[in-house]
């Protein structure tokens, strides 16, 4: 009976010590998708237009150049048999000249846009990682992650709507 009775109270003590863990809050987790806030938040929409404004300028200019060296090209073909070797050479190496110019500006204009994109785009994750924080503590989430850094997940833990649709305020707000 003694032996009964003690491993009662060891159960019941058992129960008790655990009772407060069950009833403990479950730390918050939260995942966002940058790529989604890229696409459908309004600074990441401008950001886009932006880029593809700059893109299709820069494809016109290199349209032109392009033109331009078409032109030499089917002006030296037609006029090879009636000039010069001295005026053929020199109408080679004005169009080699403008082939040279072409790749270069290509070159340039590439890393000009890759610059402006990677400018454009960390200042948008870091305010976006900002307002994360900012709602992390606000909401007292343990940990907020990427997507990309995530192999799976619940929707349930997505705050990635709460967050463009915060970060569309602040936006025009300011």
């Amino acid at each position: 009976m003694r032996s009964s009775l003690s491993i009662f109270v060891c159960l019941a003590v058992i129960t008790a010590l655990s009772i407060p863990a069950y009833g403990a809050d479950i730390a918050k987790i939260g995942v966002v998708d940058f790529q989604r806030i890229l696409t459908e938040s309004e600074a990441g929409q401008k950001i886009q237009a932006r880029l593809q404004a700059k893109g299709q300028e820069m494809e016109s200019d290199l349209r032109s150049i392009g033109s331009e060296i078409e032109s030499l090209a089917e002006d030296l073909k037609q006029r090879s048999t009636v000039i010069s070797k001295e005026k053929r050479e020199q109408m080679q190496r004005e169009m080699d000249i403008k082939k040279y110019d072409l790749q270069s500006k290509q070159k340039a204009y590439r890393s000009d846009l890759r610059e402006l994109e990677n400018e454009m785009l960390g200042k948008l994750q870091s305010e976006v990682f900002s307002l994360a924080e900012k709602i992390g503590k606000k909401e007292g989430y343990l940990l907020i992650i990427d997507k990309s850094a995530a192999v799976y997940y619940p929707s349930s833990i997505d705050i990635t709507d709460k967050l463009i649709e915060q970060y569309n305020a602040a936006s025009s707000d300011s």
